[in-house]
């Protein structure tokens, strides 16, 4: 149900993966509460005396987002910080359930994916359409003023942030329409953390991994798991937002069926 615990991190405990999708039905279990965390700002914590050193932003909130699943997304994790006081404010975590796969397949898919972090069980347990995942994201933004559904348009005072283009700018469109969704109007626009982290620190970095071992940053959790990828993510814009980086738009699509331009001349490609 969870990912292996780090040995760089003392008195760490993984995160309960029915928790963070609503389902968890053990919070009065006083052993499962003591072998699972259930709650992500121990993962996201401050470093307060480094916040007179963040620079205005933009954006009121930072939406970092990691899906994981290459030929239909499986997971849609995203985790809210404060792009100001740098703290974790929510978090919205779902399993998906592909529609294009036949049983079998799926399985093989699922078990070859999460077997090896052990979440293959909670996966099957909870995993939902992707247009039902998108249905429950938009009423998550809701409840935090981030998006009005009446309204529709872009997000209020907040931006996705990313670690490459790869989600947004192909895997979204892709699987919306597999779902025969419309493109939602809020994924128009995208942070992209890697182009910030060149521009920023005039160096580049290919991935996460990169970034944390450059950072001198210890990994959280399981590499390639998307709720622990999208905290380790969130920690390295938590540091950057430290340091003095400023988080700015690095990509706008045209449209829902046009491309996508990039706005930094020096990004990674």
């Amino acid at each position: 149900m969870v990912a292996p615990r780090p040995s760089s991190r003392r008195h760490w405990k993984p995160t309960c993966l029915y928790y963070t999708q609503g389902k968890c039905t053990m919070m009065n279990d006083a052993t499962h509460l003591e072998k699972f965390s259930h709650s992500l700002t121990m993962d996201l914590p401050v470093n307060v005396s480094a916040a007179d050193k963040v620079k205005p932003q933009k954006f009121d909130y930072l939406l970092i987002l990691d899906l994981e699943g290459k030929v239909e997304i499986l997971e849609f994790p995203v985790m809210m910080i404060d792009a100001q006081s740098m703290e974790f404010i929510d978090s919205f975590h779902r399993f998906v359930r592909p529609t294009a796969m036949n049983e079998q397949r799926l399985r093989e898919y699922i078990e070859g994916k999460y077997g090896k972090f052990g979440v293959d069980r909670v996966w099957h347990d909870t995993a939902i359409p992707f247009k039902q995942v998108l249905q429950e994201f938009e009423d998550w933004m809701e409840n935090n003023n981030l998006w009005k559904k009446k309204q529709g348009g872009s997000l209020k005072s907040a931006a996705f942030v990313t670690c490459g283009n790869w989600d947004l700018k192909t895997k979204v469109p892709e699987q919306c329409k597999v779902s025969k969704i419309k493109l939602p109007t809020y994924f128009m626009e995208w942070i992209n953390v890697k182009d910030i982290y060149l521009n920023f620190y005039r160096r580049r970095a290919t991935g996460m991994m990169t970034m944390m071992r450059e950072l001198q940053m210890p990994i959280v959790g399981s590499h390639h798991l998307g709720i622990d990828d999208s905290k380790n993510i969130a920690r390295v814009v938590q540091r950057m937002l430290a340091e003095g980086a400023v988080m700015q738009i690095t990509a706008k699509r045209q449209s829902s069926t046009g491309g996508v331009n990039f706005l930094f001349r020096d990004r990674i490609r």
